[in-house]
């Protein structure tokens, strides 16, 4: 598939469903948009939803994000890897861009501590990601989509 790593691909198998060039550019576009994804994990403490400014669209099976804080988010991917990107934007949905407002990304997160899937995703970051502070001991984090829907539960990709 054009675009995706090859590192990835024999990874996790075949090519997914297109996520579609505007999805992909407004998550590209998220953090300076005002818009940040977020996260959400479960763990023992129970549940927890963090921001995450470094989401890109890896390829179209796959969100990345880089762990840099490494706190609850982390803490909860060591005991489960299921993860619910989310993406909330009603003013993209006002002015036409997205149906709704609304996206969800449910998958499960794979963490990469070295290796050539963290270095893709490294490659993959805006500069403002790959300078930030503690970018340099950062974890890579890819999730696999298994299914992506709108706030009416209409799939996405």
């Amino acid at each position: 598939m054009a675009g995706t790593s090859p590192a990835v691909t024999g990874e996790v198998g075949g090519p997914g469903m297109p996520i579609s060039d505007q999805i992909k550019t407004l998550i590209s576009t998220a953090w300076a948009d005002g818009y940040p994804c977020l996260v959400a994990t479960v763990g023992p403490k129970g549940p927890n939803i963090s921001p995450k400014g470094s989401m890109i669209v890896f390829d179209d099976r796959h969100l990345a994000y880089w762990e840099r804080s490494k706190r609850t988010a982390l803490d909860n991917l060591s005991h489960d890897k299921r993860v619910c990107i989310i993406y909330a934007n009603f003013k993209a949905q006002r002015d036409g861009l997205i149906e709704s407002g609304f996206l969800r990304f449910y998958g499960t997160a794979a963490l990469h501590e070295n290796g050539p899937v963290y270095d893709a995703i490294f490659s993959k970051l805006t500069e403002r990601e790959q300078k930030h502070e503690g970018a340099d001991t950062g974890i890579g984090v890819l999730v696999k989509i298994e299914h992506a829907a709108d706030a009416r539960g209409k799939p996405i990709i």
